[in-house]
């Protein structure tokens, strides 16, 4: 029996995959049972398999869905939480499998953790909030400072307006701080601050941000219990806080769940320029231009920029962030790696 290239192709692939070197496929009788309907699979390992399809490189990872291991016990801000309980394990669990098999959404995190933690960790450690609050944000925007609910929530830590009004963000058709990492982060360090000397419970607190402190005191009060994680919740809010777990013990060690990033595939953190503005701006195209950037990269590294101009009645400053030449153009001998468990070749 004669087969075109197409076809060699297709069923080198498919020995690739179902084969993965023996690493897949434990039976060397595979073709037979294949043809009979009866395949027994033994998952060897998780990394990609590098294998030739004429003379051309071609990897294949095998995509067997696996359960992840759940540990007795996981901490979080100091705090310990048991997860021998048959509750807290499965509500666990389950937020363990979103992370692993939402893949572009987890890998996403991944790239942007490198560029962010930098900036959000030393804000928290300024407030004295504890560092595991990081993955808050984490599961509230997936660290995309662009991000918009469909509630009207925008930015990385997800406020609404009138909520970045009361801790002091500026919120106008010329300026939106919730789009501003460092202020937003400042933001959420006051409201954090605030929950815990409510509840003198970091889970409660962290349980508040999803539903407010006033509607958490109440359930504690009604149901007669001490935390947050002991309540009976709509569903979001039930979820919320194992959400934040999940994510901790996640990238923690992204490896140890089958995901394999290299050094050169994360975000370089930014690297910027202060420029003050403490008066008008008749048109931000031409202070781009200005500056030696695009509107573009001007808007990209300031998105809480929000219009063309900026009529500043009162006078403010404004720190605007001009990226340097770095930032703009992408070299991998110069990506830093934040934490070195998330990479596979760094030491």
């Amino acid at each position: 029996m004669k087969f075109d290239k197409s076809s060699r192709i297709f069923f080198s692939v498919l020995f690739a995959v179902t084969f993965s070197v023996s690493n897949v496929f434990a039976e060397a009788n595979f073709l037979k049972k294949l043809f009979k309907k009866k395949v027994e699979v033994v998952l060897v390992k998780t990394e990609p398999v590098e294998t030739k399809v004429d003379s051309e490189k071609v990897f294949v990872r095998n995509y067997l869905a696996i359960s992840p291991e759940i540990p007795d016990e996981v901490t979080f801000c100091g705090q310990t939480i048991d997860l021998r309980e048959t509750n807290m394990r499965e509500r666990f669990d389950r937020e363990m499998l979103s992370m692993m098999y939402m893949h572009s959404s987890t890998l996403l995190l991944l790239k942007r953790a490198n560029r962010y933690f930098p900036v959000i960790e030393p804000i928290l450690k300024a407030h004295n909030i504890p560092d595991d609050m990081k993955y808050l944000a984490c599961i509230e925007s997936n660290l995309d400072n662009k991000a918009i609910s469909s509630s009207g929530a925008i930015g990385m830590w997800q406020f609404m307006p009138e909520t970045a009004r009361q801790y002091g963000l500026e919120v106008n058709d010329d300026v939106d701080e919730r789009y501003h990492v460092e202020k937003e982060t400042e933001a959420a360090c006051s409201y954090l601050r605030s929950a815990y000397e409510k509840f003198g419970d970091w889970p409660s607190a962290a349980a508040s941000y999803n539903i407010g402190t006033a509607r958490i005191m109440k359930e504690l009060a009604k149901q007669g219990e001490n935390s947050s994680l002991d309540l009976w919740l709509v569903e979001q809010t039930s979820r919320y806080v194992f959400r934040i777990l999940a994510c901790k013990e996640f990238m923690s060690d992204p490896k140890k769940y089958g995901f394999y990033i290299k050094k050169e595939q994360l975000y370089m953190p930014n690297a910027c320029k202060d420029s003050m503005v403490t008066g008008k701006v008749a048109n931000w195209v031409d202070f781009a231009k200005g500056a030696g950037i695009s509107y573009y990269d001007l808007k990209n590294y300031n998105t809480w920029i929000r219009s063309d101009s900026l009529s500043n009645p009162e006078a403010k400053a404004y720190k605007v962030a001009i990226p340097l030449k770095e930032s703009l153009y992408f070299d991998k001998k110069k990506i830093t790696v934040h934490q070195k468990e998330w990479v596979i070749d760094e030491d």
